[in-house]
């Protein structure tokens, strides 16, 4: 594999870890809030700015995922024919 599509490779686990992480972050929200109101209480830092540190991680991890589906799709438009082929098949056996 050439380091063109190694960086693709790499940059696809990437994007799988980060969509694993916005699952994580969603879900860790949601408990927080329904823990939140269990307890009546509320968050401070969504009082004071309108956005839980949970909400500005999500945002966050929302870009991250949009800027690595921009980089994919830019190395893509680089590799060979055969090059895609090779990724397609490591793809089906991952």
């Amino acid at each position: 594999m050439n380091d063109r599509a190694r960086i693709l490779t790499e940059t696809a686990d990437a994007r799988a870890d980060a969509e694993r992480l916005l699952s994580g972050l969603i879900d860790a929200r949601s408990k927080s809030e329904a823990r939140l109101k269990e307890l009546s209480r509320s968050d401070i830092l969504k009082n004071l700015t309108g956005k839980s540190a949970l909400d500005n991680a999500i945002t966050s991890t929302q870009r991250m995922i949009d800027s690595l589906d921009r980089v994919l799709v830019e190395l893509r438009t680089k590799l060979t024919p055969e090059e895609i082929a090779l990724l397609d098949e490591l793809d089906k056996t991952s």
